[in-house]
């Protein structure tokens, strides 16, 4: 009976001192997810008029600076078989996993709002545009035409109804719609094959529902993981608060 309890005992230490590594290395990805998705927005913001976007990438930093806090406690625990410690930790995993869900449920609500604030606000900022550097929307347009290898909303021929395109009178569209590998490309409407062809407002769609699905994959896997230590936490809980060999494995005592 003594042996048996403890070699659950020690699985369940083990496995539990190793979820707490993970948890050390999930903080940093964690965080590494939510930095790269304030990043991201940063170039894409002038396309979404709600900030709120931005709600679960702030829930997921705070989570990975949790984990971290909870993989320290979970370790000293773990390691000196603390009733209080293993109990704090288990409520404290109990509440990022219910963070960690509502992580989810945001990612899947934005996610489903994103091509409806890129409609509403990219024709807005097309019409804005200057072309020179100085002007925060002209800087948006020309990066995300570099980076994702598209011209105008819908194809290059949406430049044709904006401001710029009419006080310029030269039948061109920005130098950023020419592609990378044509090196004489002036933007010229006549030369449409030197363009590129697809428009921007799918592939900003695209590229922003991407990152909330990161957002989203990240956080089921981490409470995934969450899960399996509360398991083992509770596992040691129950032995030590119910089992008599537990009991004298850890007080060195012997049956009468």
């Amino acid at each position: 009976m003594l042996k048996m309890g403890q070699c659950g005992i020690t699985s369940s230490k083990t496995v539990l001192v190793f979820l707490n590594l993970i948890f050390w290395a999930a903080a940093g990805i964690l965080c590494y997810v939510g930095a790269y998705v304030f990043v991201t927005f940063d170039d894409y913001d002038h396309f979404f008029e709600d900030v709120y976007t931005l709600i679960p990438a702030v829930t997921i930093i705070a989570v990975g600076a949790l984990l971290f806090i909870i993989g320290l406690i979970g370790c000293y625990a773990t390691v000196r078989e603390s009733y209080c410690g293993l109990t704090t930790f288990v409520v404290i995993l109990m509440l990022v996993f219910l963070t960690e869900v509502a992580v989810v449920v945001l990612g899947y609500v934005y996610r489903a709002k994103v091509e409806h604030e890129v409609n509403v606000s990219i024709k807005k900022v097309y019409d804005e545009y200057n072309g020179t550097n100085s002007n925060a929307q002209s800087r948006a347009i020309d990066y995300i035409q570099r980076q994702l290898q598209c011209c105008g909303i819908h194809n290059y021929s949406d430049w044709q109804n904006t401001q710029w395109y009419k006080e310029s009178k030269n039948n061109s569209v920005p130098i950023s719609c020419c592609k990378n590998n044509v090196v004489s490309c002036t933007g010229s409407l006549t030369r449409h094959a030197d363009l590129y062809q697809e428009g921007c407002e799918a592939l900003v769609v695209k590229k922003m529902e991407e990152i909330m699905m990161y957002v989203i994959w990240a956080a089921l896997t981490f409470a995934t993981i969450q899960m399996l230590g509360m398991l083992c936490a509770c596992v040691v809980l129950c032995r030590r608060s119910r089992d008599p060999a537990y009991e004298l494995l850890i007080t060195g005592g012997t049956y009468a």
